[in-house]
């Protein structure tokens, strides 16, 4: 493989330049949260339009997802990803420099489009350039180290631009993100596609994308109103009717979007299942604890960010140890099952949070022992993921992986948002609300979302041990190679 890839001599520059796309991609999220407040008084919307900043871009991505892997494995990944930086930098810089609600609107829609494209064919890149065993878990573990990672990155990078410079920066630092990734692809990388392209499955790509969009709409509209909004049911059934046309399209289409080999392969369809739980999951660190710590203890952007960071270094530490030293050894079942049951734990130390709460004995270890788990169930879940699929179907299988991590956040961030509210209201009650009672309904509001959280965690690592076979036998191969030859350019 080695001779006749024409990557493997450059693959550690590659992985260099791949994760710099992930990283912009993930961070991308929490920066935007941190900048949110700010955007809104220079533009001056309401706070009931403030969502759409998040959801327009949520939109977008989940449901080109699918569609963005296809692309790649159509036209070729080089070219799909240097069009992927392309439009998401300059869509950054348009949002960045936004005058209005709704132009700032339409530059995160396009963000998250060209999201789309980016976001799968790194992934299928890093398939298709790293297939012997050991180095593929090395490379992996780096990759799930950033891709686990970004978002606590995020909230201090994120802080830092928005209190130093203002908000505008946390979209224009995109472009350096992006900008160095562009130059190391054209340098690096090589074009190839199909020597006999496949037609592109309009029906299920339909199905799919309109499913995925109702779906992420759906989650996103019940957070801001309730489960129980018209348009809230209605999106979530269509989203239904439409996911499930879409399987049975796949089984029945000559040329399928989403070929079923992809997903019924055991290892895989556990990597998409756990890799939605630990977001859904792992939304309530990110934002119940932010909010914690800056509306309970006082926390400015900037020491909201640093207090992520432990969570950060152990989870890129442990992403590279699991792939590289443990799963040889344990197998995937029970490193990811493990990691859950580790998420579990940390999410339920949370749960004992106060008003007045100290960081280093109430917060700081919980958040190492969920860096562990985090770890452990990204690096288990992408590393798996994509392991031994077609070459042809790499990109459509890193789509997957990624809609599932789309989807579990909407899905995460919908329903602790809920939990949490109605615990605040459930605790206030009757009550005469004074400030320390609605800072300790606040706090309850918090720590309900953690112990659902812990809750979710639970059902994944249950998931996991059943779903993930044992060992991968080393010197299995990765990758296998396309059916048909490959042009280059």
């Amino acid at each position: 493989m080695a001779d006749t890839d024409p990557h493997h001599a450059r693959r550690w520059a590659i992985l260099a330049i791949l994760g710099t796309a992930q990283l912009m991609v993930v961070l991308d999220a929490t920066v935007v949260n941190i900048a949110l407040p700010s955007a809104q008084q220079a533009l001056h919307f309401s706070s009931d339009n403030r969502q759409w900043i998040v959801t327009a871009y949520a939109l977008a991505f989940g449901s080109l997802l699918l569609l963005g892997g296809r692309i790649s494995d159509m036209f070729g990944r080089k070219w799909t990803f240097i069009a992927g930086l392309v439009g998401f930098s300059l869509a950054s810089a348009v949002a960045g420099s936004a005058q209005s609600f709704g132009m700032l609107v339409i530059a995160r829609t396009f963000q998250g489009a060209f999201g789309a494209l980016l976001a799968p064919a790194a992934l299928s890149l890093l398939t298709v350039t790293f297939t012997d065993g050991k180095e593929r878990a090395k490379a992996f573990g780096i990759f799930s180290a950033v891709a686990a990672s970004g978002a606590s990155v995020g909230l201090l990078l994120g802080g830092v631009l928005t209190q130093t410079l203002n908000w505008r920066f946390c979209m224009y630092v995109n472009l350096i993100f992006a900008t160095g990734a562009v130059i190391g692809a054209l340098i690096l990388l090589t074009n190839s596609r199909p020597a006999v392209r496949p037609k592109l499955d309009i029906p299920g790509t339909l199905a799919v994308s309109g499913g995925l969009f109702a779906l992420v709409y759906g989650f996103s509209r019940a957070q801001t109103t309730s489960w129980t909004n018209q348009l809230t049911i209605a999106s979530l059934v269509i989203a239904v009717v439409l996911l499930v046309a879409f399987a049975v399209i796949q089984f029945r289409a000559k040329h399928p979007l989403l070929p079923p080999r992809v997903f019924l392969n055991r290892n895989r369809a556990a990597s998409f299942i756990s890799i939605g739980l630990t977001t859904s999951a792992m939304f309530a660190v990110f934002l119940f604890l932010t909010y914690y710590l800056q509306r309970s203890l006082g926390y400015s952007p900037i020491k909201t960010g640093l207090a992520f960071m432990p969570l950060t270094a152990v989870i890129m530490v442990t992403a590279v140890v699991g792939l590289t030293k443990l799963q040889g050894r344990m197998g995937p079942r029970w490193l990811a099952a493990g990691g859950m049951l580790l998420g579990a734990a940390g999410m339920t130390l949370l749960t004992r949070v106060g008003v007045h709460s100290n960081y280093v004995a109430a917060i700081l270890p919980a958040l190492l022992i969920m860096g562990v788990g985090m770890g452990l169930v990204f690096s288990t879940a992408i590393g798996n993921a994509t392991y031994g699929v077609e070459a042809a179907d790499a990109g459509v299988a890193s789509a997957t992986l990624n809609a599932s991590q789309q989807v579990g956040g909407s899905i995460g961030v919908a329903l602790l948002s809920t939990l949490a509210a109605s615990a605040v209201t459930s605790y206030i009650g009757g009550q005469h609300r004074t400030s320390a009672l609605l800072a300790q309904a606040t706090v309850h509001g918090y720590t309900t979302a953690f112990g659902f959280a812990a809750g979710i965690f639970l059902v994944g690592a249950l998931a996991a041990a059943v779903l993930f076979s044992g060992k991968i036998r080393s010197g299995e191969p990765v990758a296998k190679p396309v059916a048909a030859p490959a042009l280059a350019n």
